[in-house]
């Protein structure tokens, strides 16, 4: 199982840093377009979409990226779309998360595969518009998750007593996701010493963020993409527990499936381009 994951981790790196390499943008939007088709695909297949059904949301996908990448949106702000986004996640995850798992099955199937094929498409023109800004910020916008993931999983390991909630995962904590906020803290303030000692193509988001708004917004800034970090990888969790399945898919050896990978960047990627679009101070 280690070794698979190293094996489709290192693939993955390599496409990734690939097609970053490669002269323009379309390269990466196009890779990462099918990567999350392949996550719009899983979510039909978890929302009790039939074959073909599932199959016809990662086209969707998929036609709607390109329409936005021919017609030259891919990479434009969306402005209010980003905080529409943000205010998906934030009540209707909380709604979601407060009728549990037993209650996800009752919501109309339409209406489950629309909104998570929209969500999907947000997150996708969030990460487009993030590469267009730099590959620091982008990066720096990314490693909120990471980091706040693998510093959640070593506190919640060593200092975990409170569950977070018991029901939908069983591992988490609240001492997780503490540690995991204190983890993304400490990161900010290294990659920002880091920017003011090379530059790089730009400056990270918490750079942008200290400069627009001052530390204390930044800080507050921060824990919010943490928090929404969690709703996004709590919901995915939720919705494998209705349908009954342990991975999304296993289209990735070692790793389940793309959503398993990608569920807490979600609802944070639209968030930051929310956020760095407010006036400055």
């Amino acid at each position: 199982m280690l070794r698979q994951r190293v094996i489709t981790a290192l693939i993955l790196v390599g496409i990734m840093f690939a097609a970053l390499a490669a002269p323009g943008p379309w390269p990466f939007a196009l890779v990462t377009l099918a990567l999350l088709a392949a996550g719009a695909w899983e979510w039909g297949r978890l929302n009790g979409a039939a074959g073909a059904v599932a199959w016809a949301l990662g086209a969707v996908m998929v036609l709607a990226g390109l329409w936005a990448v021919v017609g030259g949106l891919a990479g434009a702000s969306l402005g209010a779309w980003w905080w529409l986004a943000v205010g998906v996640w934030t009540l209707g995850g909380t709604l979601v998360l407060r009728r549990g798992v037993q209650a996800w099955p009752h919501t109309p199937r339409a209406l489950r595969w629309v909104c998570g094929l929209a969500l999907l498409l947000l997150a996708w023109a969030a990460l487009i518009e993030a590469r267009a800004v730099g590959i620091n910020f982008m990066l720096s916008m990314l490693c909120v998750v990471w980091m706040a993931d693998i510093a959640a999983y070593f506190g919640g390991k060593a200092f975990g007593r409170h569950k977070l909630a018991p029901g939908i995962s069983p591992g988490k904590s609240w001492e997780g996701v503490w540690s995991g906020m204190a983890g993304v803290l400490v990161l900010a303030l290294v990659w920002i010493a880091l920017d003011r000692r090379f530059g790089f193509d730009g400056p990270s988001l918490y750079s942008r963020l200290v400069h627009a708004h001052g530390w204390l917004v930044t800080a507050l800034a921060l824990l919010a993409l943490c928090a929404l970090s969690v709703v996004g990888d709590l919901i995915e969790s939720l919705v494998k527990r209705a349908a009954g399945a342990k991975d999304s898919s296993g289209l990735l050896p070692g790793h389940g499936g793309v959503l398993d990978r990608v569920d807490a960047l979600l609802p944070v990627m639209p968030a930051v381009l929310a956020i760095v679009s407010l006036p400055s101070r």
